[in-house]
């Protein structure tokens, strides 16, 4: 079903709800009893009854804003009619149709006038109840940045290595979520700020078990409005995480950060570690560095935490053996590769690059029956690795594939998964929606994404192609860098905790060696903030003294 068409019956299934158990009160306010069933409007009518701002109205039925709205409407509304205790509104947040029915249909519900005593207290002091009924300043805060959250641009930490030096483990990002069209949110019903899960509320790492952040069983179909672009190739991209099994919900599965290599139609591939796109060697931007993975035997320990102070962190696991110590060094640029040869502990070192055919597969058991495919090549019936991996096309909404048992490992995400379709084999016959097929063709265009620091990046070598709807958007700014932040578990020494002020406010998607600085932006976010408050009470304070 189209999304609006469904968002539309979602909306109407709420107002006859909300009608059903509010339009008596709605009579005894004075209005016509279906106004109650009407979306938008009889919200509208209860802000006005309650002398609250009526365009808060407009937010009624926002997705994951909606709800919070909404709870805080039938507290108004509940207000009105005396039931402004703990109970009453924890019951109309909990169980709000239900309880504002018991209320709607009981004999004794009356209008009370919250203003009766108000005779003889001061405008400062109406104006401070009035804010107070909104159940605190902080929920119209937590409100407003729900709708920064959801329709504008999403927060986002760096927590691996994958994009070093291009983002540093630390970074903190704001993504902008209309750069290649706005994503509609899926699930309307969640909890602010969260994406997938709640906590680790079962057994600890397991998040199948957790209790998700977002009602399931309320969905909507995926659409993208106002795309006037798709990700270009070199583009740093947010997008999630095509194989995430805990979420079926696409805007809910895990959140990742890659540089796109290859569009739609092009061909991917990697040669002894380099990339080439359409057989032509990537071009670098002045952002990038590129990187390598290389192991180093010395006579003696090296100093670390010293090479940490000269070249930024570096992840290293250190091993000591009889002969002195190996070190598996992880994104390395030439140049710091050069230097660190030329210690005088190093007897010798290499770049570690896996031989040609060797195929990348793990397994879960030691019978090795259950193929890790999250930790394996994609695709698995492939003698590839990640430093020796296609030719692979990127597919192309259009294409039309050809099916069989060679191919299937290479399109059964495609088809069963980010396409939606039934997919079978019987006697090594495919059937997809219950027929015998042997091509497939392709609904929408995939990306090639890949982590700047190649042999430290989980990404479409292992999890395959990305799907357009997956996309989030890009990423616009360093809000904050924090050295220290995530524990790098594949190295053997930790970064030392510091702020890098040198990269706060800075544009992370540039391509440019030297990123613009928003720190403007930043202070004057803070001038407009503070500004704004200390102007209106001189205004409000020099207003009162006229009077007087």
């Amino acid at each position: 079903m189209n999304y609006f068409l469904t968002y539309t019956v979602y909306v109407l299934i709420l107002s006859v709800l909300m009608g059903i158990s509010t339009w008596k009160l709605f009579k005894k306010m004075g209005h016509n009893p279906v106004f109650a069933f009407i979306p938008f409007y009889n919200y509208f009518l209860i802000l006005k009854e309650t002398e609250h701002p009526k365009w808060w109205a407009i937010l009624s039925y926002l997705p994951i804003v909606g709800p919070i709205m909404m709870s805080a409407f039938h507290i108004y509304l509940m207000k009105k009619f005396g039931k402004s205790l703990f109970k009453d509104q924890l019951l109309t947040v909990i169980l709000p149709f239900i309880y504002m029915a018991t209320v709607n249909y009981s004999k004794d519900a009356e209008i009370e006038d919250e203003n009766a005593n108000d005779l003889f207290i001061t405008d400062d002091e109406k104006m401070a109840k009035k804010k107070d009924t909104f159940i605190g300043s902080i929920t119209f805060a937590v409100v407003f940045a729900t709708i920064i959250h959801v329709f504008v641009t999403q927060p986002f930490g760096i927590p691996t290595g994958s994009m070093e030096r291009t983002l540093l483990v630390g970074d903190f990002l704001f993504v902008n979520k209309w750069s290649y069209g706005y994503r509609m949110p899926m699930r309307p019903v969640a909890i602010p700020f969260l994406q997938g899960t709640i906590m680790d509320t079962g057994q600890k790492g397991n998040p199948k078990d957790d209790a998700k952040s977002y009602v399931d069983g309320i969905k909507l179909p995926y659409t993208r409005i106002f795309q006037f672009s798709k990700p270009q190739k070199n583009d740093v991209v947010v997008f999630n995480y095509p194989r995430d099994s805990v979420h079926t919900a696409i805007d809910r599965k895990d959140p990742y950060v890659k540089r796109c290599v290859a569009t739609a139609g092009d061909t991917f591939e990697m040669r002894a570690g380099r990339l080439f796109v359409n057989g032509k060697p990537e071009t670098v931007l002045g952002d990038q560095e590129v990187q390598h993975r290389y192991i180093v035997n010395t006579g003696s320990q090296l100093d670390i935490p010293a090479l940490y102070n000269t070249y930024g962190f570096l992840p290293v696991q250190e091993i000591q053996d009889e002969k002195g110590y190996i070190y598996a060094f992880q994104g390395l640029t030439d140049k710091t590769a050069k230097e660190i040869k030329q210690l005088p502990q190093v007897i010798d070192m290499k770049e570690d690059v896996t031989p040609k055919g060797e195929a990348a597969v793990y397994y879960r058991d030691e019978a090795k029956t259950k193929i890790d495919t999250t930790q394996s090549i994609f695709p698995i019936n492939q003698p590839w690795n990640q430093d020796w991996y296609g030719p692979l096309r990127i597919p192309k909404k259009g294409d039309v594939v050809a099916v069989n048992t060679q191919t299937l490992p290479l399109y059964q995400w495609i088809i069963s998964q980010y396409e939606h379709n039934s997919l079978e084999t019987k006697n090594g016959k495919i059937f997809i929606n219950g027929k015998e097929a042997n091509n497939y063709t392709i609904q929408q265009d995939y990306y090639m994404m890949v982590g700047d620091n190649r042999d430290a990046s989980l990404d479409a070598r292992f999890f395959g192609f990305v799907p357009e709807e997956n996309i989030v958007g890009k990423p616009m700014f360093t809000w904050m860098s924090l050295q220290g932040a995530f524990k790098d578990s594949s190295s053997t020494y930790q970064a030392p905790f510091k702020v890098r002020w040198d990269r706060m406010f800075k544009a992370t998607n540039t391509g440019e060696a030297n990123k613009t600085s928003y720190w403007w932006v930043a202070a004057m976010i803070l001038i407009l903030f503070f500004g704004w408050e200390y102007f209106t009470k001189l205004f409000g304070k020099k207003k009162t003294e006229d009077k007087a």
